[in-house]
């Protein structure tokens, strides 16, 4: 299974083991259905998930606007909406 579906609206959903606290921003890769995302930003504040946002939209060449989470928000499991993207960009996430 793929950590991202393709939605009939052109729009992809991103499903993201966060890790924040780490000591750099990164994206680790693909584990298991999810794509594991390191985060140096605590997760207090909704910062750690403003900070994916970020990293998200920097490695699929999209605006923050663009990158949207949809579930998880206080959890490590979480959701993101991202438009405008393609399926090869969203396969080289995964490693």
């Amino acid at each position: 299974m793929s950590f991202y579906e393709v939605q009939a609206d052109g729009s992809a959903l991103v499903r993201v083991k966060a890790v924040p606290g780490a000591s750099r921003d990164e994206v680790a890769g693909a584990l298991g259905d999810r794509l594991k995302v390191r985060i140096s930003a605590p997760p207090e504040g909704g910062k750690a998930n403003t900070a994916i946002v970020k990293l998200l939209a920097a490695r699929l060449g999209v605006r923050a606007a663009d990158v949207e989470l949809v579930s998880g928000a206080s959890n490590a499991a979480k959701v993101f909406r991202v438009r405008g993207v393609g399926d090869e960009a969203l396969r080289g996430l995964g490693g």
